[in-house]
């Protein structure tokens, strides 16, 4: 049996798929749409499901500096985090025989490389918002995070109010860039904004003196601090620009991929595996170097936990 009969055995309690032999049927193939999807896509069960059925793997993208989200480990490329493992347990739940193929991927390209099905999963710390849905779609909420600004521990930079006429380190594709342009109608004087091109380079023109801070999600500033050559020079200040939701994120229009995603987290929620999984990257030592983030689980992800949801950036934001 594939590991496409095995999930759908599995995750289709309202189907019975009785043999191996009818499983791809007409009458089995027309049943499984008509429960899942409208009429009008009825043409199709999941590209997504199809396609690993057919080359026989997934393709995850990652993230190479974003810890403890997803980044890579040594010279070999391991790539490790609280996505990159979350990605692969629910794969090893909804599609078990499937081989995991790893693919490096930016904050700029993740949403061109998932909408046009070159990655089938993204595993890095992306924010669902609604411009975003219009390319792809994404998973429950697995990380509610606060964009703040990192400084050197010697600044006198204090409160994102102080801003205005300062130089400021974002990496490009990054909701952050949009939240920057904001907060210069709040201050009333320009913020220069210095793109890297990834979340290393953006720490570098900090590290290097080139900008006064440098504006992220909370996490993962901790994170590339943490791996930094001298954390103590670094701290995380100010008040947040705003609360994000991070989920993992797929092709859009695939509902069968989708539920199956969602289905997967939302029993690592139940269980309290995911509560471990968090502890596990933001609360205990992690790699290279050993440090833990001391990031405790918070009440809005602690009640996402309970709750689970797709909701996006946008209704976060509402009074």
């Amino acid at each position: 049996m594939t590991f496409w009969h095995q999930t759908w055995h599995r995750k289709a309690a309202s189907f019975s798929l009785s043999t191996a032999s009818s499983a791809f049927s007409g009458a089995a193939l027309a049943l499984l749409c008509a429960a899942v999807v409208p009429a009008a896509q009825a043409q199709a069960p999941s590209a997504t499901f199809d396609k690993i059925k057919s080359s026989g793997k997934v393709v995850l993208g990652v993230r190479e500096t974003s810890p403890p989200m997803a980044y890579a480990l040594g010279a070999n490329d391991k790539y490790v985090g609280y996505h990159v493992e979350l990605c692969e347990r629910v794969l090893q739940d909804i599609a078990p025989a499937a081989k995991l193929e790893y693919m490096a991927i930016t904050a700029q390209s993740t949403m061109p490389l998932v909408s046009n099905g070159t990655v089938d999963i993204g595993c890095g710390p992306t924010t669902n918002n609604l411009a975003r849905q219009q390319q792809v779609a994404f998973a429950v909420t697995s990380y509610v995070s606060e964009v703040r600004m990192a400084v050197r521990s010697d600044s006198d930079l204090k409160s994102i109010s102080q801003l205005g006429g300062r130089t400021v380190a974002a990496s490009t594709g990054t909701t952050a860039v949009q939240l920057l342009r904001k907060q210069e109608r709040v201050v009333g004087a320009p913020i220069k904004t210095v793109l890297g091109k990834d979340h290393h380079e953006s720490f570098m023109l900090l590290e290097s003196g080139r900008v006064d801070a440098f504006v992220l999600d909370d996490n993962i500033l901790a994170g590339v601090i943490a791996n930094s050559k001298d954390p103590g020079a670094f701290r995380i200040v100010g008040e947040p620009l705003g609360a994000e939701p991070i989920a993992l994120l797929f092709r859009k229009d695939d509902p069968v991929f989708k539920a199956a995603v969602d289905g997967a987290i939302t029993r690592l929620m139940q269980s309290g595996e995911m509560e471990k999984l968090y502890t596990k990257w933001f609360v205990q030592p992690i790699p290279p170097k050993n440090v833990s983030l001391n990031l405790p689980l918070g009440n809005t992800l602690r009640q996402l936990f309970a709750n689970p949801n797709d909701k996006p950036l946008e209704s976060y934001q509402q009074p």
